[in-house]
Order: C-alpha cells, then structure tokens, then sequence
C-alpha cells in the first residue's frame, strides 16, 4: 500500500492531495521517511543478497545444532 491512498481522517480526502494542514504533514512526513522506513534507500540486489546471508546462517545453526 503506498501513502497516495491513505485517506485524512480530519477532512476525508486523499493524504496526497494535502487539502488541510494535517495532511500537508503528513504526506511531508511520509515523503521525508519513506514508507518503509529506512528500507526503501536499498536496492533489491542488496535486499537479496542479506536475505541470502540470513538463510545461510539459520541453514548453518540449524545444521549445528542437527
């Protein structure tokens, strides 16, 4: 879901189209954070690859402990 559907609960209008000061601050503060926090900021090949280092270490736990 992104923050272009999210809809004011002060003036019932899209958070996007900033019709009142609470959605200006809003959609300020989710532009400036991002959605998803601090995961937007890398790459999908980053993602993969510490998806893959976290598979391998529980694979290697689990294999350990086995």
């Amino acid at each position: 879901m992104t923050y272009d559907r999210l809809v004011c609960a002060n003036c019932a209008s899209p958070v996007n189209e900033g019709r009142c000061p609470v959605c200006r601050a809003n959609r300020a503060r989710l532009q400036q954070e991002g959605f998803f926090g601090g995961l937007n900021g890398l790459n999908p090949m980053a993602l993969l690859a510490v998806l893959a280092v976290l598979i391998a270490t529980v694979a290697l736990l689990a294999h350990q402990t086995a």
